[in-house]
């Protein structure tokens, strides 16, 4: 489940940022918004994460967390610097699906 996912990528990451992973999770999207979500998704990885990261554990529920990422991305759309990354319709249709690897690593 998304626990599991969660907690696996936590521990991928270095030792050293494990509790402020743990401790700063935003939910964001739409599917955060059915009942009881946050607090199950709370209870099922307070049981998973290791227990020097779980009493650090703090989920993030902002009421509006439905549109976070449209706005999230709104914002980063709107960042001049962003301009660069674009794929254009003409490059892709250039270069096909593979034009994506070449501008995002």
């Amino acid at each position: 489940g998304i626990d599991e996912m969660i907690n696996a990528s936590i521990m991928k990451c270095d030792v050293d940022i494990r509790k402020d992973l743990c401790g700063n999770m935003l939910m964001a999207g739409g599917n955060t918004m059915f009942p009881g979500f946050r607090d199950r998704l709370q209870n099922e990885l307070e049981k998973r994460i290791a227990d020097q990261y779980s009493s650090s554990l703090k989920l993030i529920a902002p009421p509006e967390r439905n549109y976070s990422s449209w706005l999230g991305g709104s914002i980063l759309a709107s960042l001049k610097t962003f301009d660069e990354m674009w794929i254009t319709k003409e490059v892709y249709k250039e270069c096909g699906a593979s034009v994506v690897h070449r501008f995002c690593t």
